[in-house]
């Protein structure tokens, strides 16, 4: 318990004053730092080709957003598959297959970071240091434009002179280069140093060869692959990414060596979502927004994590499992129980165990954090999943009181209450939809386990793509076409309606006129509301949910207890 309250504690010290600067950078206003940091904008704006200070209204915003994503989706799947012939390849990796690519690219790409593929052997230096790490910096950025954008059109939009205009909510070539330019990069860079000073490999040179103890089993020589770990690893802490460079991801010695490199990793995992939240306030002029939505996050954290130590931990519910099994014993099962918190309330996906090798109850845990998908969330796309558990309250809170659903004074009506339907019945029908098909086709799914531990293990795939999440239950054969295949659709259903829709729903809201608050208005900034936002979230997993839960990981528990 001490890791969870040290990480926490850490995360809202670190992540108060990280917000009030990322909400400066984002408002664009003059800063000290221009001189420093304009060099490096400036040429990329007119590379370009755009005006900083343009105003966009929200179509011209996702048009922005969904261009440059399919720009650079066509340069990486390319790369991926020409990667054998390309340069800083000393260990001779060949091409990607076009279908493996193409799931690669697309995780990547929805900063989502799941792996069918092991980093150490299939993928290139140049390909991990570009097409991979590059995502991993655009990505959250491009997460964190979409939540200001839609945190400006919830509040009216940037102020303009000219009277009429259309709502602007920002530039999207902005909002994402400054914060990854002064704000990103910078942590990322300290971060890497500091793991480096702890051992993480951090060089272009080819890995040495080992000779074995066991030599005389068939292996003479081993080769230890290296490469530019730290870089890699402090990007996909800090930017809510998880892909590791190793396969088994920071269960690995040589991307996790210590317990402070796994303490600083577990605090990267949170430290930019918490940051966010505290960016509300100043961004948005409402501290006691912030506040609720603060408040509301860390309860939710704070119960998730605590459940998952005690049901790891609790010798009479890990039953006749070995509870060290798919753990780090330099790491031990507090730790590798915080960590599956972590990584599935933010959105990372990163592991330092294997959660394959969770008690049943455990891993539930973690699906339930994927599927509410905004305790913390990922780095932008988190707050957006809670602004729209927050209006659904605001609009069930208003039926059951009689009024007229308001937020900050503007009716929430029928044209957003459908897009938010949208939302909310997308889920149950791709992930129940896509589970189901694949339970009934058991030749293309590679699964090591027929039983409850079989249906956990598909529905947690399909889980952590559509929350861009990225961790799994191993045992799937996942390289395979249909699961490269597959995955990446939910993969896109899982990123760009949840980041897209919020953003048209407060763009409405933003452009209605302003009704003055009074003592019928519904007040969300109370702790009452919070709990109100907390049921609705509860009600909404577990009844869309509860059957696939009950047959996977409360079965398999069951069956463990009984035996």
């Amino acid at each position: 318990m001490l890791d969870l309250f040290l990480v926490l504690a850490l995360a809202l010290v670190l992540g108060w004053p990280l917000g009030h600067y990322l909400s400066a950078v984002m408002k664009g206003a003059p800063m000290r730092g221009d001189r420093c940091f304009g060099w490096i904008e400036a040429p990329v704006y007119r590379l370009l080709g755009v005006d900083p200070a343009q105003g966009m209204r929200w179509q011209a915003y996702a048009k922005a957003f969904l261009f440059s994503n399919l720009m650079l989706a066509g340069v990486v799947w390319v790369q991926l598959m020409c990667q054998g012939w390309l340069p800083l390849n000393p260990d001779g990796v060949p091409n990607m297959r076009w279908d493996l690519a193409l799931h690669t690219m697309v995780s990547f790409l929805t900063n989502t970071n799941q792996q069918h593929y092991s980093g150490q052997a299939q993928l290139s230096y140049l390909s991990q240091m570009t097409c991979i790490v590059g995502l991993q910096v655009i990505t959250p950025m491009m997460g964190l434009a979409l939540v200001a954008a839609t945190l400006r059109g919830l509040f009216g939009g940037r102020k303009t002179e000219q009277a009429g205009a259309a709502l602007d909510v920002g530039n999207y070539w902005a909002d994402v280069l400054r914060p990854a330019v002064r704000v990103f990069i910078p942590v990322a860079m300290l971060f890497a140093v500091l793991l480096t000073t702890q051992g993480v490999p951090s060089t272009l040179s080819a890995g040495p060869v080992a000779h074995p103890v066991d030599a005389s089993a068939g292996m003479a020589t081993q080769k230890i692959p290296l490469g530019p770990v730290a870089a890699m690893v402090s990007v996909k802490q800090l930017g809510t990414n998880g892909g590791g460079w190793y396969g088994p991801n920071s269960s690995v010695a040589l991307e996790n060596p210590s317990p402070l490199t796994n303490l600083l990793q577990c605090l990267a995992l949170i430290l930019f979502p918490v940051a966010i939240a505290f960016m509300i306030g100043p961004f948005t002029g409402r501290k006691k927004f912030s506040a609720l939505v603060l408040g509301t996050m860390l309860l939710m954290s704070l119960l998730s994590a605590t459940a998952s130590w005690w049901l790891e931990s609790h010798p009479a519910v890990a039953s006749s499992q070995v509870v060290m099994e798919g753990k780090e014993v330099r790491l031990g099962v507090d730790a590798s129980a915080v960590w599956s918190a972590f990584t599935t309330q933010s959105s990372n996906g990163s592991v330092n165990a294997m959660h394959d090798s969770l008690t049943p109850l455990t891993g539930m845990v973690a699906m339930s954090n994927m599927l509410i998908n905004a305790i913390w969330g990922g780095v932008g796309c988190g707050l957006q999943q809670f602004l729209v558990y927050l209006l659904l309250s605001v609009f069930l809170a208003g039926l059951m009181t009689g009024r007229t659903p308001e937020l900050f004074g503007r009716k929430v009506e029928a044209g957003e209450v459908k897009l938010l339907a949208v939302l909310v019945l997308l889920q149950p029908l791709v992930l129940l939809g896509m589970t189901a098909l694949t339970l009934s086709l058991p030749a293309l799914t590679g699964n090591s386990n027929p039983g409850f531990h079989g249906i956990s293990q598909v529905f947690y795939e399909f889980t952590s793509a559509f929350a861009n999440n990225g961790s799994g239950f191993e045992g799937l054969g996942d390289a395979s076409y249909w699961w490269n295949l597959s995955c990446a659709l939910v993969l896109l259903l899982g990123r760009y309606p949840a980041l897209i829709l919020p953003l048209i729903i407060a763009a409405r809201l933003g452009s209605k006129r302003v009704a003055p608050e009074g003592g019928g208005s519904l007040q969300v900034e109370t702790p009452t509301f919070a709990l109100t936002l907390i049921a609705v979230v509860v009600i909404l997993t577990l009844l869309q949910f509860l059957p696939v839960l009950v047959l996977g990981p409360i079965a398999e528990h069951l069956s463990l207890m009984a035996h």
